[in-house]
């Protein structure tokens, strides 16, 4: 039974999906699990609170540190031939699951079915994803990235207003009071000189991309199973960003590069791609959605946290502030949108 999505929480780096993340914070496919109804469980069996718990940590943590693996590829890596091969891998690895699970069948989809995935492949994993991870090889460190990809629900709320709705008060305050803070961002940390403008333009752009991706996706004929249609988004983002890679001139067939870079390429694939991805459609239809709609304030949190902790990136007072206002504003959007009965 379907129900109206709700355009503002775009769940997917991808990944990315939106995504999905991936998934990366915003899970490439996951807005199709935003718009069916969540199937309860029956009573006598309800989820354990600590299954409940752990799918959301890994959710939490998983999504919030691909922004770091992301930086620690393109170090030695070439970005977007690397995700092109990390989508393609994640696809053909959920597809083969789902064969082996439900049949060959279950990946049946129509020709305007696989037109949708093809144009969410593009805004969300090739251009979403690729971007990002152009603008984390261009030098913007891990958790500013994930900052900047976090203000996704603001710009949703705008394609909405554009198209005629009217969102209440209080989420035209959290969008007002978001943009103040990414614009304190980009113009501290550019003024700062520790981070290239141009890569902060690139994660803005790849932002409003995923944000275009996550406002259309309703709008699109689309496979109803959110895991068949994370296999042809993925793959089909996969097709583009090797494209991209190739008039880049990027070495289609990565070079060797540390230990390093593999395990975190690796990591993508496995846990940001599909391990998180998993976890995140369980626990959507295992608890309520106020409650898993909290990752897209929290998984820019974990970033900024790793992204210090691991490779040194410097917490500045600009970022520091900026980024609480912009947390801030989309937990005020979060909350605010959930509470309020979507009109039309």
């Amino acid at each position: 039974m379907r129900q109206e999505p709700d355009d503002a929480i775009p769940p997917p780096d991808s990944g990315g999906a939106r995504m999905p993340g991936g998934f990366d914070g915003h899970p490439i496919a996951a807005m199709a699990v935003a718009t069916e109804k969540p199937q309860h469980f029956a009573p006598g069996e309800a989820a354990s609170p600590l299954l409940v718990a752990l799918a959301l940590g890994i959710v939490y943590v998983v999504w919030g540190s691909t922004y770091l693996a992301i930086r620690i590829v393109v170090v030695d890596l070439p970005p977007l031939a690397a995700m092109g091969w990390r989508f393609l891998c994640a696809g053909l690895m959920l597809g083969t699951v789902l064969a082996i699970r439900s049949g060959i069948s279950r990946l049946r989809a129509s020709p305007r079915e696989l037109v949708g995935c093809a144009a969410l492949g593009l805004l969300l994993p090739a251009v979403g994803n690729g971007l990002v991870t152009l603008g984390e090889a261009k030098g913007a460190p891990s958790g500013l990235t994930a900052l900047l990809i976090a203000a996704v629900p603001l710009w949703v709320i705008l394609y909405r207003m554009f198209t005629g709705d009217r969102p209440g008060g209080r989420t035209i305050l959290g969008v007002l009071l978001g943009f103040i803070g990414l614009v304190g961002l980009v113009t501290a940390t550019g003024s700062e000189g520790a981070v290239p403008l141009v890569a902060c333009l690139l994660v803005l752009t790849a932002s409003v991309s995923w944000s275009f991706g996550s406002w259309g996706q309703p709008r699109l004929a689309l496979p109803r199973d959110p895991f068949v249609l994370a296999v042809y988004e993925m793959v089909f983002g996969a097709g583009f960003l090797l494209a991209g890679a190739a008039l880049r001139g990027e070495h289609l067939v990565p070079q060797s590069a540390p230990r390093d870079a593999w395990l975190a390429w690796a990591y993508l694939v496995v846990f940001g791609s599909v391990v998180a991805f998993t976890a995140y459609v369980w626990v959507l239809h295992a608890a309520p959605i106020s409650l898993v709609a909290t990752y897209a304030y929290v998984n820019p949190v974990v970033a900024v946290f790793l992204g210090w902790l691991i490779l040194a990136e410097p917490v500045t007072p600009a970022i520091w502030v900026g980024g609480a206002v912009v947390v801030a504003a989309v937990a005020v959007v979060v909350s605010s949108e959930r509470n309020t009965p979507r009109r039309g």
